[in-house]
């Protein structure tokens, strides 16, 4: 029970990383509130799983592109469980597309999702954080993509990087109030973002044969490791990055 009692926030948790991170959050001892678009079944069924661990659960509908989301994501939050004390920022989008004609809305999409998102979310629950005064632990989902490029991923790969960065200068802007701020890089995860991608078969099983595990990820791969950052045990850790990839990254030959 790593999260007793703790408050744990984590957006776009009506499907895959996310979903698994406020459930495995929940399993630690956690209430939880969880953000998501469009996804109702899959939000419900998160507060339900939740829930049946005899935890308290919340979903709250909402666009991360839109500034607003931000704020009334935290309000409400802090309304139902009264503080926030673990934010986990998960939502993003990868519409894999060809880097000479990218539709410029398909770029600003990403943009605004992936990164822009993830700046006022967590500024957003940093300041009701900061409020509190007692500290506490964002994470947030970058991505292997953070490191390494992407021939069909140029609109993703720089918000994953960014995201990633953004960890690191909040690390230096909060600590000071004792928030821990940290990222994880996942590797190749089968989620709802890359189903199409993987459903050619030659490219799974090359994708799978890169990885010294082999394997792909789970979702619930992230689930550990988001919870080890969000807990105590990570007490003295801030600014670092956790890459959660079964090997892919260093296997360079």
């Amino acid at each position: 029970m790593l999260l007793k009692d703790k408050v744990v926030l984590v957006t776009g948790a009506s499907q895959g990383i996310g979903k698994a991170a406020a459930i495995g959050c929940a399993q630690h001892g956690a209430d939880v509130a969880i953000n998501y678009h469009a996804d109702e079944a899959g939000a419900a069924d998160a507060v339900a799983q939740i829930e049946a661990l005899g935890r308290r659960a919340i979903a709250v509908k909402g666009d991360v592109a839109q500034v607003e989301t931000a704020s009334a994501f935290v309000q409400a939050s802090v309304d139902a469980f009264g503080k926030i004390d673990v934010f986990v920022n998960n939502a993003g989008i990868c519409p894999f597309h060809a880097f000479l004609d990218m539709p410029p809305e398909v770029m600003e999409r990403t943009m605004k999702v992936n990164l822009f998102g993830a700046y006022y979310m967590v500024q957003a629950a940093a300041n009701q954080m900061v409020r509190q005064g007692h500290g506490g632990a964002i994470i947030a989902v970058s991505s292997i993509s953070a490191l390494v490029g992407g021939g069909m991923q140029t609109h993703y790969t720089p918000t994953k990087a960014g995201v990633h960065s953004l960890m690191q200068s909040t690390a230096i802007a909060l600590g000071k109030y004792g928030i821990r701020c940290n990222s994880v890089l996942p590797g190749t995860i089968e989620t709802a973002i890359n189903k199409e991608d993987l459903a050619d078969v030659a490219k799974r099983e090359y994708m799978a044969g890169r990885i010294p595990l082999g394997r792909l990820g789970e979702p619930d791969d992230l689930a550990g490791p988001i919870v080890f950052l969000a807990s105590d045990l990570a007490k003295y850790v801030t600014g670092a990055a956790l890459l959660v990839d079964g090997g892919a990254f260093v296997n360079l030959q």
